[in-house]
């Protein structure tokens, strides 16, 4: 929630207004005031306010009329009405108009500070779902996916069977190769297709967060947990959740996610009773789960719940026919967002496209697509597969195909040179590359290529961006 978040506070008493501020900006909002019904509605239209705190009785446009106007306006913004006691009728009038809560005068500090909270944490929950109620309606290029070849029809032909049952789905395949989309389509085909397609990536955060981030937590179960907060089962209640990168997930998460999978209920972080859900699950993952359950890493009984159909995604390099289609499908793309006109790319360019080998498979393609497009010339791209040739490729080889390292005479600049600053900066192309290989020989995994560079997640991170390998 943000605190940073202005809520107007409407009422004719001075006083009122002048102690509501105090207390509201106390609870670390910004705040805005008038006394006026009318004035409030024309402030509605410039700040935009995350909430308003309403006086019922006022002069000249009482709160329900202040209020009906404001709904007409802006029927997101939640009303929290403030009212005497024996205004019962008018009350549960603002209530159906549309008022979010309503607080009894007097009220104790306490009681606004509680109401607030809640009025916006249920605004932003029915946010959410309307979030992903709309993702769900967008048209999505599920042919980009189900293109030319037969291992991709194949495909479309196992989630076409699979689709409007509630079996739990596998979903295997190298990092980029539309691992996400395949469950969007299972979803977007299934019964569930009008309920919440909820994303989680197992990789994005510390294994205590992933887990209040799936199950959601209690109030007090931890320091900063103020009040009760849903987790990602909870918000894809009737619908599905993707688990993204489930190799990823830690022992002890994955002995909770099991307890779903068999009981469909879980407890929250710090509860003692269970939450009972209905929700569909397709995990997906880079890993070959078959060797980490005989390494220990992953719960057998889990891969066994997980498996119980599974998709194996190709790789690019492996059905070439597609780059074609791909490519005029992200030319189409980045050229209607980006207002370009690259129709086309050259015989060149396609020769060389149809010879890499793709390592970062659709994902990079699309990368390479995105760049040429903005910078409206192929140039970049053929400049970067020149420099992808003698290192990317080498992954693809054996011991014998790759060519021998063989060193060449640096020529020195003639006008003066640091020898500290020749060093560092030999470290640093020396860091870069081996950062870049890692990274292509793990698929771009990249908590694998931090633990393999035994550095810290954050730390790649950071190298990732300084050096620009995102950039393709």
């Amino acid at each position: 929630m943000n605190k940073k978040e202005t809520i107007l506070i409407v009422d004719d008493e001075k006083d009122m207004r002048f102690y509501l501020e105090n207390l509201i900006t106390s609870f670390g909002y910004q705040t805005a005031s008038t006394g006026s019904g009318l004035e409030a509605i024309e402030k509605v239209k410039t700040i935009n306010p995350a909430l308003i705190v309403l006086d019922l009785m006022m002069p000249e446009m009482d709160g329900i009329e202040v209020l009906r106007r404001l709904k007409e306006i802006n029927g997101d913004i939640p009303v929290i009405m403030l009212s005497a006691h024996g205004h019962t009728d008018s009350v549960v009038r603002a209530m159906k108009i549309g008022a979010s809560d309503f607080i009894n005068k007097p009220f104790e500090p306490e009681v606004i500070e509680i109401t607030i909270n809640q009025v916006l944490e249920r605004k932003n929950l029915l946010l959410e779902v309307r979030r992903l109620k709309e993702e769900i309606n967008k048209q999505t290029r599920y042919d980009l996916v189900f293109s030319n070849s037969k291992k991709m029809t194949d495909i479309k032909s196992i989630i076409e069977q699979v689709a409007e049952t509630n079996i739990t789905v596998l979903v295997r395949g190298e990092s980029g190769t539309g691992k996400e989309l395949v469950a969007r389509a299972i979803h977007a085909t299934s019964l569930r297709r009008d309920k919440p397609f909820v994303k989680v990536l197992c990789t994005a955060l510390p294994d205590n967060l992933l887990e209040s981030e799936l199950f959601g937590y209690e109030k007090g179960a931890f320091t900063g947990a103020m009040r009760r907060k849903p987790g990602k089962f909870e918000l894809a209640n009737s619908g599905t959740i993707f688990l993204d990168e489930i190799g990823d997930m830690h022992p002890s998460l994955q002995a909770k996610l099991l307890q779903v999978l068999q009981d469909g209920e879980f407890a929250r972080v710090g509860g003692e009773s269970d939450v009972k859900v209905d929700v569909r699950v397709i995990a997906a993952t880079n890993k070959d789960l078959d060797r980490a359950v005989k390494e220990g890493n992953f719960r057998e009984d889990l891969f066994y719940r997980l498996n119980v159909v599974s998709i194996v995604i190709p790789p690019l390099r492996e059905r070439k026919e597609d780059i074609p289609f791909l490519i005029e499908h992200f030319l189409n793309k980045y050229n209607l967002q980006y207002n370009k006109d690259l129709k086309k790319l050259s015989e060149e360019t396609m020769a060389r496209f149809m010879e890499y080998n793709w390592p970062g498979n659709i994902r990079e393609l699309e990368n390479m697509i995105k760049r040429a497009v903005i910078l409206g010339n192929e140039k970049t791209v053929l400049t970067r597969f020149k420099s992808l040739d003698a290192k990317t490729d080498l992954h693809y080889m054996n011991e014998n195909q790759r060519p021998k390292v063989r060193t060449e005479q640096k020529t020195i600049p003639d006008n003066g040179f640091s020898l500290k600053a020749v060093n560092k900066r030999a470290l640093a192309d020396f860091e870069k590359e081996t950062i870049r290989d890692i990274l292509n020989k793990t698929h771009w995994n990249r908590k694998e290529a931090a633990q393999m560079l035994k550095i810290s997640y954050k730390s790649l991170l950071n190298k990732i961006k300084e050096y620009e390998l995102d950039k393709i």
